[in-house]
């Protein structure tokens, strides 16, 4: 199911003894476009330190409770490796953070998940042989900083991100919501990753493969559409691109 990250910013976090907080925002790498951690609110408690959570600690999301299962234990989140608020997360770091829990490095490997195109938790899988593949060096960025970034067509620019469609199953960011308004009377559409050319980090600016005007014409996204693979059909054929579930 596909989800905005705005409103899973609501959702609480549960750990297998307690509750541990709420969603504040997430990590993305920026070549597969993937979540890679959730960064936990954890009010009084682990204060000073940012709280990641893999999707590899995710056990259910309940859309009707507005709740994450996380399959970690209070303890466990606490003794593992820790990461200052002001700092990036580093590869020593993720490295260090996965050896704790036992869990694959995602970085080594064609798919989103290293050796796969969804989150395996069968620990027997995990120990795929990586000799012909080499680890390519992650770049996280921030979900919250992304927000607001400048959308630039092949021959416009047209908008700015206002929010991303996450997929709760394999964490894929699966769109982004473009809003066009700021710069005509426009509406809200969807743009895959898949599309995007490039990303100036220093521009704060989403440079787009496609004409301003096959976006200003694409169907429009309101949040209180219901998005089905019927209407997600429909859009990647108004851009003439297949659809990601084909693959």
């Amino acid at each position: 199911m596909l989800n905005e990250a705005i409103s899973l910013k609501d959702y609480r976090l549960d750990s297998l003894d307690g509750e541990i907080g709420k969603i504040k925002e997430f990590y993305f790498d920026d070549r597969h476009w993937v979540i890679r951690y959730l960064v936990v609110d954890t009010g009084n408690w682990l204060t000073g330190r940012q709280v990641l959570i893999s999707p590899y600690a995710l056990a259910d999301v309940n859309k009707e409770e507005k709740l994450i299962a996380v399959n970690l234990t209070k303890k466990q989140i606490e003794d593992s490796p820790g990461l200052d608020s002001d700092k990036p997360v580093s590869r020593q770091f993720e490295e260090d953070y996965s050896g704790y829990f036992g869990w694959p490095m995602y970085s080594t490997g064609p798919y989103i998940w290293g050796f796969y195109p969804y989150i395996v938790r069968d620990p027997e899988k995990w120990n795929v042989s990586t000799k012909d593949e080499k680890a390519w060096d992650p770049h996280l960025r921030s979900t919250h900083e992304v927000s607001g970034y400048h959308i630039q067509a092949l021959d416009d620019e047209i908008g700015h991100v206002d929010d991303f469609l996450i997929d709760d199953e394999t964490w894929a960011i699966r769109y982004l919501i473009v809003d066009t308004r700021n710069w005509w009377p426009g509406k809200k559409v969807l743009i895959s990753p898949q599309w995007i050319e490039r990303v100036s980090w220093d521009e704060s600016k989403v440079f787009i493969n496609l004409p301003g005007e096959a976006i200003r014409q694409a169907p429009e996204y309101t949040e209180k559409f219901m998005l089905t693979r019927d209407y997600e059909t429909i859009l990647h054929k108004h851009y003439n691109r297949k659809g990601y579930w084909v693959d």
